[in-house]
């Protein structure tokens, strides 16, 4: 009995301070949950805390396992067994555990260096720590891996050539990432119409999100061949342009003093950080029935855009109603000919 004590007090230590760890660490995230409702960014000890969660455990009951196996008096070849099953034990959690940590750290960079975060990088990165994982673990058990690694080159070649569609559209959306013409949360218009937030890019496809809360999946080889129109690049800041129209009666001075202060009453409401940048008109245009102008308002971003147009053509309406500003409707005269000396003219 007393060649078994000593195993198995090394057993019992590892299960009582991975226990203890693990509740520790399950208080720590609980306390963070209810931090983050307050829209607590991401931090490393948050990172780190989810992480190793159900981890810690596994961990200190296989160093217990460990301890207690050099401690034995166990023949050769069963001890072998036991220590590479350890092992293999060890470098699996370890390996999924790195995986848990990439999306984690992903996303905690995107929010420091506002770079794109997407599904593909995020999906890349942990299958190549898996990759690496296993091959660790094939190392560790003896198995010879340069066979393998020459039989994945020439089935990876044949691979290539029968997914060449999956191929193109996963170096595409490479492309758009790298390059940084397209980031999640950018909003985008595309030459076909449409229109819409980017929420993913993943191996095969980018996905938009328009204002109907409707989902647009499009193939990454062909948006990255296609013409689109970034509205968050190089900034989310806009300037809005407004055309109207008033009469060749009014005066202009006065309408563009009215014009001004309702596109600065609009700019206080929905971007009031940017009203020091000041709205302006410019007439450009003696058009057939009216005197053209077009008002010029910075928004915090594109998605402002409807909202804005919506208050300030109500907000200008009633304004030019009360100071007598006529915003006049299309008109033509008609000439009638009728004999061969009478004209008579109507307007409309």
């Amino acid at each position: 009995m007393t060649q078994f004590a000593v195993p198995s007090a090394f057993i019992l230590i590892g299960l009582i301070v991975g226990f203890a760890l693990e509740k520790f660490i399950d208080r720590q995230i609980k306390l963070v949950s209810i931090e983050s409702e307050a829209e607590q960014p991401l931090t490393v000890k948050i990172i780190l805390l989810h992480s190793l969660n159900n981890f810690a455990f596994t961990w200190f009951l296989v160093a217990g396992c460990f301890a207690a196996h050099l401690s034995s008096s166990l023949k050769s070849d069963a001890s072998h067994v036991i220590e590479t099953i350890l092992i293999i034990i060890a470098l699996l959690s370890i390996t999924i555990f790195i995986a848990r940590l990439r999306s984690s750290f992903v996303t905690l960079f995107r929010q420091k260096s506002q770079v794109v975060s997407a599904s593909l990088i995020s999906n890349l990165i942990k299958l190549l720590v898996y990759i690496l994982g296993l091959l660790i673990i094939l190392q560790t058990v003896d198995v010879e891996i340069t066979p393998i690694l020459t039989t994945l080159g020439v089935g990876g070649l044949a691979l290539a050539l029968a997914v060449q569609d999956t191929l193109s559209n996963l170096f595409a959306g490479l492309y758009l990432i790298i390059s940084q013409q397209l980031r999640t949360e950018d909003y985008v218009k595309l030459e076909t119409g449409q229109e819409g937030h980017v929420i993913d890019i993943n191996w095969r496809s980018t996905t938009i999100k328009d204002i109907y809360n409707n989902i647009i999946v499009i193939p990454n080889s062909k948006l990255s061949s296609v013409i689109f129109t970034n509205y968050h690049l190089p900034v989310k800041e806009l300037v809005l342009a407004i055309d109207i129209g008033v009469s060749y009666t009014s005066n202009l001075e006065h309408v563009e003093k009215v014009t001004l202060a309702v596109a600065t009453e609009v700019m206080q409401e929905i971007a009031p950080e940017l009203t020091i940048n000041e709205p302006l008109i410019r007439y450009h245009t003696l058009g057939d029935y009216s005197i053209n102008l077009t008002v010029f308002m910075r928004l915090n971003e594109f998605s402002d855009r409807r909202l804005a147009k919506h208050i300030f053509i109500k907000k200008l309406h009633d304004k030019y109603q009360a100071e007598k500003i006529e915003i006049p409707n299309p008109s033509r005269d008609i000439y009638i000919k009728q004999g061969l000396d009478k004209l008579q003219t109507m307007s409309i």
